[in-house]
């Protein structure tokens, strides 16, 4: 099942609004990591000591269908939140080939920030603007990786 939550982008403030976000919605966040998690890739600038710290990623679930995720502002693809162009629809689908098909039509004609490709987190995942400006993210969280990366799948 494909589905379309929201992603909000903050300005260093992320885990007070996910935590406030908690206190209205209840639940847990199954995953909260942190730039200071990332892996140092070659060639990448060390990561700045005051993004160690802040969100990278975070999700509540809202219901069975629904999640609301967020991450702060850092590195080169967001290096600050502007408020009103903060949120990301972000489409979640375990078929590689149908996220694959989401990314390259969505961002026809728009600016990708980070192609799909496969991450550091195992999943295939990209970002882009779409040409009449709304931000999207494509993720693909699937056991078969491998299959795909060798053109299997």
């Amino acid at each position: 099942m494909t589905t379309v939550n929201a992603y909000l982008t903050f300005n260093g403030n992320c885990e007070e609004a996910f935590e406030f976000y908690r206190s209205v919605f209840g639940g847990e966040f199954p995953y909260v990591g942190r730039y200071g998690d990332m892996p140092i890739l070659e060639g990448q600038p060390p990561l700045p000591e005051h993004l160690k710290n802040k969100i990278m990623h975070i999700s509540l679930p809202i219901s069975a269908e629904t999640s609301i995720m967020g991450s702060d502002a850092g590195g080169a693809w967001a290096e600050k939140a502007t408020i009103g162009d903060n949120i990301t629809l972000s489409i979640n689908t375990k078929d590689p080939d149908e996220a694959k098909r989401y990314f390259d039509q969505l961002s026809a004609g728009g600016k990708v920030k980070m192609p799909f490709e496969l991450t550091f987190w195992h999943a295939y995942y990209g970002l882009f603007t779409d040409k009449f400006g709304i931000n999207w993210m494509v993720n693909c969280e699937t056991s078969d990786h491998e299959a795909y990366e060798k053109g299997q799948k």
